[in-house]
């Protein structure tokens, strides 16, 4: 408890000259993103913001899933955040769009909200011989057609095979996920993907959860399938926006730091969480309700 509050304390006066970039996810998925950003652009400030008291979003309806994310950033904002990143998928699709056009107009003009779907779509074409793609995600990433919409914009030639996968991030937040149990779900929606087409050549992981499967899912598909994972490809697109808008660029602070916090236990965050990120991580805790 006293840690808890001894984090907040340090936060808030540290937060009032700090202006860091906002990474927010449902729950841990983003920090698969986030590891990937820091290793490409370590010298800004990062606060990540994990939703995990209303995780999970991807059996969530396109209203809640806005609500909660619409939420989240408006948190990020007051904190101080110039920029966000959606480091989720779902948000991305069910989200981003209304929070860009409607909502950033009457919040702040001048600050930013990116999502990790236009990203992806628009290098996919480098990675496919045949123009056949399989996307595996969540059930609410698969039913907005998000990826096939924004796929088709960059290259209209893709055909865009898709796959929901509701049991996989339930068994990754569980520990689940390197054991036998996973297998059967893992081969059971790699089978549905490749059973549409034969032509398939890659296939995109479109849940930050989903690296954690990496290696299984390896197991199951043929040697000559290329998998693909967001987080560099969304670091490399961060990059090159940054470089784009040196304005806001500049805008962001430079110190290297980076705050964690949760919308749940911050015990069974900093569990779970190093898990995703690759090293320990100390949260804090948030009430948005």
């Amino acid at each position: 408890m006293f840690t808890g509050f001894f984090l907040s304390y340090t936060h808030a006066i540290i937060m009032e000259s700090m202006r860091p970039i906002g990474v927010f996810d449902s729950g841990y998925g983003g920090l698969t993103v986030l590891k990937e950003i820091i290793a490409r652009l370590p010298r800004y400030d990062y606060l990540y913001l994990g939703d995990n008291a209303r995780t999970p979003y991807g059996t969530r309806s396109f209203e809640t899933v806005y609500q909660y994310t619409l939420q989240c950033v408006q948190w990020l904002f007051d904190q101080g955040c110039p920029l966000i990143i959606l480091a989720c998928n779902t948000a991305s699709a069910k989200a981003l769009r209304t929070i860009q056009q409607v909502d950033l107009p009457k919040e702040d003009p001048a600050r930013r909200v990116l999502g990790v779907i236009r990203p992806t779509s628009e290098i996919i074409g480098q990675l496919t011989r045949t123009k056949q793609v399989g996307v595996l995600a969540t059930t609410g990433t698969v039913q907005s057609g998000s990826y096939l919409l924004e796929i088709q914009k960059f290259f209209p030639g893709i055909k865009v095979f898709q796959e929901a996968c509701p049991m996989w991030v339930p068994l990754i937040e569980n520990g689940e996920h390197r054991g036998p149990g996973a297998d059967y779900f893992v081969k059971k929606h790699i089978d549905g993907l490749l059973s549409q087409s034969d032509g398939i050549d890659m296939i995109l992981l479109a849940c930050t959860h989903y690296p954690l499967l990496q290696n299984k899912i390896q197991e199951f598909i043929p040697p000559h399938i290329q998998l693909v994972a967001q987080g560099a490809i969304v670091a490399a697109s961060l990059d090159d926006y940054l470089q784009r808008h040196v304005d806001l660029a500049q805008t962001c602070t430079q110190e290297g730091r980076r705050f964690f916090y949760t919308t749940d236990s911050t015990e069974g965050f900093d569990k779970q969480a190093g898990l995703f990120f690759g090293q320990a991580v100390n949260s804090a805790h948030v009430s948005l309700q």
